[in-house]
């Protein structure tokens, strides 16, 4: 697939992509515990101060992960800080477009159910061609690298317009 531009492969866009997810991956999760951490720290805190009352807010801890990668993709980069830290970025897979909060929905929710049995689903991107993951593929999404879209857009306007026509 070309994503519109005939001298543009799957390889432009995706190249070195698995080990860039793999790495945005590590640094995530990472930061997840940190937040999480941080978070309990003054879940805690707000607990004591209110003399017990409070601690039925740290019912939201394991909510983090899921409102990090969800916010994330809606966000202007429409990456994680990990994908943003190893050059990439998230896009819907027929227009390279940022994805739609329903993409963004199904492909964390899809996630996160991959993770919860067993995590071996994600070999899925080993055998796809553009190294998609089960919930790429579902929520219609694709990960690529930031300095390829860069080149996309400096192509000229319109470069992902049907007929070549640019957006008003």
């Amino acid at each position: 697939m070309s994503f519109g531009n005939p001298y543009l492969d799957d390889d432009f866009l995706t190249g070195g992509v698995m080990f860039r997810r793999c790495v945005a991956w590590v640094f995530d999760a990472f930061l997840i515990v940190v937040l999480v951490w941080v978070l309990w720290w003054i879940l805690v805190m707000f607990g004591l101060l209110t003399l017990g009352l409070g601690f039925g807010a740290m019912s939201i801890l394991p909510f983090v992960p899921f409102a990090y990668h969800f916010l994330s993709l809606l966000g202007a980069s429409s990456a994680t800080p990990g994908q943003q830290m190893t050059g990439l970025t998230v896009r819907r897979h027929l227009d390279l477009g940022p994805p739609t909060g329903l993409q963004a929905l199904a492909s964390v929710l899809i996630f996160y159910l991959t993770l919860a049995t067993s995590g071996l689903l994600l070999v899925v991107a080993l055998f796809t061609r553009q190294h998609r993951t089960l919930h790429d593929l579902v929520s219609g999404l694709v990960v690529v690298r930031v300095r390829a879209m860069r080149t996309l857009t400096e192509t000229g306007p319109g470069w992902n317009m049907p007929g070549g026509a640019s957006a008003p």
